[in-house]
């Protein structure tokens, strides 16, 4: 069997992940923990959550980290002088609500605050190397040393946009490794250049290689974090002589009435609320249904769509069981294996009736619940048969007047040849 194919974004192409059984070692960059995650924010837990799952069945051994950011400006702003309070609780919001959607946690979700002292071990070895300088308590990484700066995020060197304007820099390219403590800052370390705190970009750089090491296969993380922070990872780890990530997988960003979801511009929904108005079922359907590299259009009708596939798919599951044609299996690998394209593994899907296949695959993406029948309580079974009983003696006001009783109750009684079937109403 081939090995399986991912787009790029370094190279801009597809290329193949390392021969099963690997290792397949993945790092993707989770939340700044300042508030609730919105909807958008799960896609990378969701996308490396299948990706682990659907390689480890294809007989790889895999290693799946996903950091947890718990120093950075966003916390300082939204909390002065109680940032750590407010990370400590963000942080617990994001593992509840993440946890609701039952695909399991990464084998290592390191923080920030428990490297910071990784963090300035390699902030000193930047400096003694000359990719670094110090300037009032602040340590900045030089961009014109590092000739491929640019690279993944398609810039020239001599043309990179500015990031975070500070006059202490010596170049406008320049970016923060290390920021000396600030009026209001709660937490913060000692370190060679004063009392402060790690700037974000080193965070990753430290944490991925910490867990994974110097080289491993993939890191992730959502398109919007291409420039400056990925472009900032690759300078400061390759920089050092470490080979870092192999292949770079940027998810697509959700939008909301055409705009992309950000919490900064005020359109974002929280996961926990989309849970609590979709289920966890409907919102797995609803982030197939996109290609993991484009956007994806979060809205009432998008997700009334993904709940109808997901009602479809118990209704496949409640009848009859037929054996899929051979090779039915294949396609739905093979939709996987070219650039993890869950639509067309989706496509392949709604083609079965078989429930062995069905249920196998369902189980690929946190979905095996789909296959669970669920049981109608005694006094609701006594409702449809007086319904069925009605109908038969073609008293159709009492049928009616049975079946709203049934549909308030939250079951639905669907007619079939020689009697009915219960279904509940979701």
């Amino acid at each position: 069997m081939a090995p399986m194919r991912l787009y790029d974004t370094f190279t801009r192409g597809l290329r193949e992940l390392p021969a099963a059984p690997g290792p397949v070692r993945i790092y993707s960059c989770g939340p700044t923990v300042y508030q609730r995650i919105h909807v958008g924010n799960a896609i990378p837990f969701v996308i490396s959550m299948w990706l682990k799952r659907w390689l480890e069945q294809t007989g790889y051994e895999t290693k799946l980290a996903i950091n947890i950011t718990d120093i950075n400006d966003k916390i300082y702003e939204a909390a002065p002088g109680a940032s750590a309070q407010l990370a400590a609780e963000a942080t617990r919001w994001y593992v509840e609500d993440t946890d609701r959607l039952v695909l399991g946690r990464p084998d290592v979700e390191p923080t920030a605050v428990e490297t910071v002292d990784d963090q300035i071990a390699m902030i000193e070895e930047l400096v003694e190397r000359g990719f670094a300088y110090e300037s009032e308590g602040d340590v900045y990484f030089r961009v014109s040393r590092y000739p491929g700066y640019g690279r993944l995020s398609g810039q020239r060197l001599d043309q990179v946009e500015e990031q975070e304007p500070n006059a202490r820099k010596q170049d406008p390219r320049d970016f923060a490794l290390w920021k000396a403590s600030k009026p209001g800052e709660d937490t913060f370390w000692d370190s060679p250049w004063g009392r402060g705190r790690p700037g974000w970009h080193i965070e990753c750089s430290v944490m991925s290689e910490k867990h994974l090491g110097p080289e491993f296969e993939i890191h992730g993380g959502g398109l919007d974090l291409v420039f400056p922070h990925h472009e900032n990872e690759i300078a400061q780890s390759r920089a050092l002589g470490r080979p870092f990530a192999q292949l770079w997988m940027h998810n697509g960003m959700l939008t909301f009435s055409g705009e992309e979801m950000h919490k900064s511009v005020g359109n974002d929904v929280s996961l926990k609320a989309a849970l609590d108005q979709w289920g966890r079922e409907t919102l797995l359907v609803f982030f197939l249904t996109g290609h993991w590299r484009k956007p994806l259009e979060y809205s009432d009708s998008t997700l009334e769509a993904a709940a109808a596939r997901a009602e479809g798919f118990r209704d496949v599951l409640r009848n009859p069981h037929e054996p899929a044609p051979a090779g039915s299996w294949e396609r739905f690998a093979d939709a996987l294996d070219d650039d993890f394209n869950t639509p067309a593994a989706l496509a392949v899907m709604h083609e079965w009736r078989d429930h062995e296949l069905l249920r196998r695959s369902l189980g690929v993406f946190g979905l095996e619940s789909l296959a669970e029948q669920d049981e109608a309580p005694v006094e609701i079974v006594e409702l449809a048969t007086r319904r069925q009983v009605a109908r038969e003696e073609r008293d159709f006001d009492e049928a009616d007047r049975l079946r709203d009783e049934l549909e308030a109750a939250g079951w639905e009684a669907r007619d079939e040849p020689g009697g009915y079937r219960l279904v509940p109403r979701r």
